[in-house]
């Protein structure tokens, strides 16, 4: 990877967002393919409403999730100082299975390449919440162009 570590490679490393929009906190288990991560709802979050969230920000934890694998492989092809950039190009298919969501919920989400095409990725993902499957989706999602 470039001469970096997979141990040494953080969440800024991969992916753009920062301050409130920075939903991730932890990374489970990743590849080029594939990433689970955990996140906890806090006070900082958006789409906050008094002291929860509405469960639409589990696309965007799906989206940040996606973002890391596609991340490291892009760390992997052009090394650390990569452009990060990506975009939610689309919605093909979305469930929500929970209402609003406290602060201090964690949150575990999976996301999977189903489709890629050069910039392109069809990602499959899942949130869950104490084991329950809060969510699911199917997003498009477009990376910065290969540098």
């Amino acid at each position: 990877m470039a001469g970096n570590h997979i141990s040494d490679i953080t969440i800024e490393d991969l992916i753009p967002h920062r301050g409130r929009m920075k939903l991730v906190n932890r990374i489970i288990e990743i590849d080029e393919n594939m990433a689970i991560t955990s996140a906890i709802v806090t006070e900082q979050w958006p789409l906050l409403s008094g002291m929860e969230v509405k469960p639409l920000v589990l696309v965007e934890l799906v989206a940040q999730t996606a973002g890391l694998s596609n991340g490291l492989e892009r760390v992997s092809l052009y090394g650390i100082d990569a452009d990060k950039s990506g975009w939610l190009a689309g919605i093909k298919q979305c469930e929500l299975l929970t209402g609003n969501i406290p602060c201090g919920t964690e949150i575990i989400t999976v996301a999977k390449n189903i489709f890629a095409f050069e910039n392109y990725r069809q990602v499959s993902g899942t949130a869950y919440i104490n084991s329950r499957l809060a969510g699911k989706c199917i997003l498009q999602v477009i990376g910065a162009e290969d540098t």
